[in-house]
């Protein structure tokens, strides 16, 4: 490995993992793309689907983890929510993890593109008064959750994410979660999540480790930096951000498809 491909991975684990922390998403959302067309760019060699969603799935485990531990204090961790979501996205995706061996490239990366243009249709519904109700008084309904997690999670294992960009919208606009709250339980139902697709890639041999460390380095140091700004932040703000990333990665991936 020379030292362009290392800085240019790191670079995007960083970034990836800062954006996902902040935000409250594993990241795959973003570092797919970058993953697939950034390396090219500057005469390294371009993974296969396969590789990114396999490096994905790795960097997706320990980014959530560090954003759930930015998140430890102050509430906004809901432990039935995350119960309820966690077991069925993660039972989804050890499926989706094993079935997506024996699919094509287009078939993963069509995969993504509809989960990311689903997530963007739902990210610009209106969700008004959520964030007026007081953390310990969230309720929603578990075993919708439950179900809609089972069905992101067969998603999100086939492409090595761990389907927070999805969870999000989700427990925004159908649970009618708090944002801070729907931030920070996401982190933690990520993290579950993506142990089952971690486990799914690497017994699979959909990994390659050395890309993936690295992208583990970075996650650890930007995830937490990430999560300390998205607490900072207006929720409103960022709302828009996450609308508008989905939407940019959603329409990448379906020129790419497309072209």
């Amino acid at each position: 490995m020379d030292i362009t491909f290392i800085i240019t991975i790191f670079l995007i684990g960083f970034i990836g993992s800062y954006i996902s922390g902040m935000l409250g998403i594993g990241g795959s959302i973003i570092k797919y793309p970058m993953l697939l067309y950034i390396p090219p760019l500057f005469g390294l060699a371009a993974f296969s689907a396969h590789e990114v969603s396999g490096i994905s799935a790795v960097q997706v485990l320990f980014a959530s983890i560090g954003g759930v531990w930015a998140y430890r204090k102050g509430g906004y961790l809901n432990k039935t929510l995350i119960i309820y979501m966690g077991v069925s996205v993660l039972i989804g995706s050890v499926i989706g993890s094993f079935g997506s061996q024996s699919m094509s490239e287009d078939g993963i990366n069509i995969v993504y593109g509809l989960l990311a243009l689903i997530a963007a249709v739902m990210m610009f519904i209106p969700k008004k008064g959520i964030d007026d109700v007081p953390l310990d008084q969230v309720t929603f309904n578990k075993w919708l959750a439950a179900i809609l997690a089972l069905i992101v999670g067969l998603g999100s294992g086939i492409v090595g994410a761990a389907g927070g960009f999805l969870l999000v919208p989700i427990m925004l606009v159908v649970l009618k979660i708090p944002t801070r709250v729907t931030i920070a339980s996401s982190l933690a139902i990520t993290f579950i999540s993506s142990i089952g697709a971690t486990v799914g890639k690497i017994s699979t041999g959909q990994v390659d480790f050395y890309p993936a460390l690295i992208m583990v380095i970075a996650s650890l140091i930007a995830s937490p930096l990430g999560a300390i700004s998205g607490k900072k932040m207006n929720t409103k703000i960022l709302q828009v951000i996450l609308a508008l990333l989905i939407l940019a990665t959603a329409m990448k991936i379906w020129m790419g498809i497309l072209s």
